[in-house]
């Protein structure tokens, strides 16, 4: 077989592993979106999930930050080159606020920045895209997840890691995801844990300390 051959398979396989992870997830979460939308997230799994792929896109991108890639949407005349930095841009920040939040917290640039830049990435792009005729069907499915941009990192979110809650410092970024961005998994996490979010006083917490005082009757 030849690497053509090899690739086609290993995505193809991919396709159905993450089709079947989704679907669970759009199940547990209670997800709703077209089927479009869902098609399209399955298929940014898939592509990221090879490795080699993931790689080429480091390579490629060289480590740019969503800020500079948008200074080069701005740069640009050519729509079609901006479309393509833009869906660039918003693929990055869903997949990386997907699958990575939590070592997004240990940075300075947090999840709440890449949820910033994604979800206006996709709503450009839903408007640039709708006088093309190639992608002009896509632009529904660009609004969708720019319009719910953070239910569709909570969806990323439970394929990644599912609800596994371990230690102290898990619940407290649970919390953190849930005070940044308004995350309906993590909310749903802290509740199935008998924590009520809403009743907590943000300044009460501080890194380290007992996770005691996130059970509020």
């Amino acid at each position: 077989m030849g690497r053509t051959e090899t690739a086609v398979v290993t995505n193809q396989n991919l396709q159905s592993f993450f089709f079947g992870r989704v679907h669970e997830a759009i199940e547990a979460l209670d997800f709703r979106a077209q089927d479009d939308t869902v098609h399209y997230l399955i298929n940014l799994l898939a592509l990221f999930g090879r490795s080699d792929h993931y790689s080429d896109a480091q390579a490629n991108d060289s480590g740019k930050p969503l800020a500079l890639m948008l200074a080069d949407v701005h740069a640009s005349t050519n729509i079609v080159e901006q479309n393509k930095i833009l869906k660039r841009l918003g693929d990055i920040a869903l997949f990386v606020s997907g699958f990575f939040s939590d070592s997004l917290n240990r940075k300075i640039i947090d999840i709440d920045y890449y949820v910033a830049m994604g979800g206006s990435a996709y709503g450009s792009l839903c408007v640039g895209t709708r006088g093309t005729r190639r992608e002009s069907t896509l632009s529904p499915v660009f609004s969708e997840l720019s319009e719910k941009f953070v239910a569709c990192v909570d969806l990323l979110n439970e394929v990644s890691a599912g609800t596994n809650i371990h230690n102290d410092s898990d619940i407290l970024r649970t919390y953190e995801l849930w005070l940044r961005t308004g995350s309906k998994r993590a909310e749903k996490i802290l509740h199935a844990l008998g924590i009520n979010p809403e009743r907590i006083e943000p300044e009460r917490i501080e890194p380290g300390k007992s996770s005691d005082l996130l059970f509020v009757q």
